[in-house]
């Protein structure tokens, strides 16, 4: 066996290959290679070293980490307040706890494999489990890459970002054999690549299939004409200057309505950074001013409960007579940043977190209602979140989703076109318009297909006018959900419930 610096190496360069192939960096075609040379290591590793199997799928998570999530450090200069060592220590926690899903990847790896099961299960099979039932700050999914080739893409409303991940994942194996096959060993090459042609020949073409039937007009509805503000405003500069703040999203509301006439305006979240006193409804004349039309926007709510203040952070939709009758208010909470996940130390933290919130989680996913018009608005963090916002779809039955955020704390980083691609496949999974509205960028209009339509750049002070669609589809990943990851388990156990001598024979070929 070679010596473990050697395997380690090796799996660090595949974790680099898996974090170049995302958005962040765009290489896309380097996630249909990058499990190749950590499987490559983990092959070296005979029976009976699971340790050294879960130290290499560390080395990989690491790797992949360290690559891949830089922008979160854009976070020390702001949000922390310049505290280097507290940021550095948060990062690397979060880069640790990714790395340890990897390792237990590896170990299920071995263990599939070393039971003789075919490279395409053994390899896919626990890699969903990962992506599925690891808890991550912020979710990473290796099929999330293929949003960068729309027609890959669109089989995400048959599985969501598991199946994309299936995909990826064979098309790994297929290359894996080809490796091993020009390196003299004797595998069944062409079994491999004609099924792998045909898997990904069928996804092309049902995904050219879906762009196409969604482009016709009998998919489409009436228009709903949508301005959108993006001020400019980061989210220290939004607290300190509120007046401004408010006082600049009226002034491009009304520059929108003097080259339209939209049948509703959005502002990102927290653009209104007044809080707004609960119970609803409330009078918003003072909130849009002279603005004749519905207003859609992000704010705080405040109320008493049990003689206690809590706030939240909401989304409020002014009607056309300028009334708030219904708000959102955010379901997943960013800990650290928007409330203390360990109350009992969180008066020490405070120093360290100057910008830390406060806020009560809500606890209801229901539509804001434009007429007859059912809205979603997942708030910032929450579109990232795949079970999240196929929650909300199941509930409240949008036919357009509108997603607030703000972006600020990371600067130009590759943050925002991450998030920007995440709610892309959103709008693809569940075949719904999907508007973002962001306070320094990338805000964006995203058809069915999840094609951008429109869209601002970052740190710019834009108005976008645009026309989208309300929709009242239901797609098979609305329905049945995480499917993938229940074939998944079902494959891991099964190899685990099998005598380890059923297996024994055939073993996979060293690389």
């Amino acid at each position: 066996m070679p010596r473990l610096s050697i395997l380690c190496l090796q799996a660090g360069s595949g974790g680099a290959l898996y974090a170049l192939g995302q958005v962040g960096f765009g290489i896309w075609p380097l996630i249909f290679i990058y499990l190749i040379p950590f499987w490559l290591a983990l092959e070296r590793i005979g029976a009976g070293h699971s340790g050294k199997a879960a130290l290499v799928g560390l080395v990989f998570g690491l790797s992949a980490f360290a690559v891949g999530f830089p922008w979160l450090l854009e976070l020390i200069g702001g949000f922390l307040g310049g505290n280097l060592l507290t940021g550095l220590l948060l990062w690397s926690a979060c880069g640790i706890w990714f790395a340890i899903g990897f390792a237990a990847y590896a170990v299920a790896f071995r263990r599939l494999r070393l039971q003789s099961w075919p490279l395409a299960l053994a390899g896919s099979a626990p890699l969903l489990l990962v992506e599925w039932l690891q808890p991550q700050l912020f979710p990473s999914f290796a099929g999330a890459a293929l949003i960068q080739v729309l027609p890959l893409a669109q089989i995400a409303d048959l599985g969501g970002p598991l199946l994309l991940t299936a995909v990826v994942a064979l098309v790994n194996a297929c290359f894996y054999q080809l490796w091993l096959h020009l390196r003299g060993t004797n595998t069944p090459l062409l079994r491999h690549t004609v099924l792998t042609s045909l898997l990904v020949s069928g996804v092309i073409l049902y995904g050219i299939a879906r762009t196409q039937s969604l482009a016709k007009p009998g998919a489409l509805s009436q228009p709903l004409r949508v301005g959108l503000v993006q001020a400019n405003l980061g989210g220290q500069d939004k607290r300190r200057f509120s007046a401004e703040n408010h006082r600049r999203h009226l002034q491009q509301s009304r520059e929108l309505i003097d080259n339209g006439t939209p049948d509703l305006i959005v502002w990102p979240e927290t653009a209104y950074t007044r809080a707004i006193r609960r119970p609803l409804p409330v009078d918003a004349q003072t909130i849009r001013e002279d603005l004749p039309l519905p207003l859609l926007f992000g704010g705080t709510s405040v109320w008493e409960e049990n003689g206690k203040r809590r706030s939240a952070n909401s989304a409020f939709l002014v009607t056309a007579a300028g009334k708030i009758h219904h708000n959102y208010d955010k379901n997943l909470l960013i800990p650290l940043a928007e409330y203390m996940p360990f109350s009992g130390v969180g008066a020490n933290l405070k120093a360290l977190l100057p910008h830390m919130q406060n806020f009560s989680r809500g606890n209801s996913a229901a539509a804001l209602q434009l007429g007859e018009i059912a809205i979603a608005t997942p708030i910032c963090y929450e579109v990232i979140v795949p079970d999240f916002v196929r929650k909300m779809v199941r509930e409240a039955h949008p036919q357009l989703l509108i997603t607030l955020a703000s972006d600020a704390w990371f600067g130009n980083t590759q943050g925002p076109h991450i998030h920007l691609a995440f709610a892309r496949l959103r709008a693809i999974e569940h075949r719904l318009w999907l508007i973002r509205a962001t306070s320094t960028g990338i805000s964006a209009f995203i058809d069915p297909a999840g094609r951008v339509t429109a869209r601002t750049g970052l740190f710019t002070r834009e108005n976008l006018y645009s026309q989208v669609y309300t929709r009242t589809p239901s797609t098979l990943y609305a329905r049945l959900g995480n499917w993938p990851g229940w074939a998944a388990l079902f494959v891991v156990l099964v190899a685990v419930c099998l005598p380890y001598r059923l297996a024994a024979g055939r073993r996979p070929a060293a690389a």
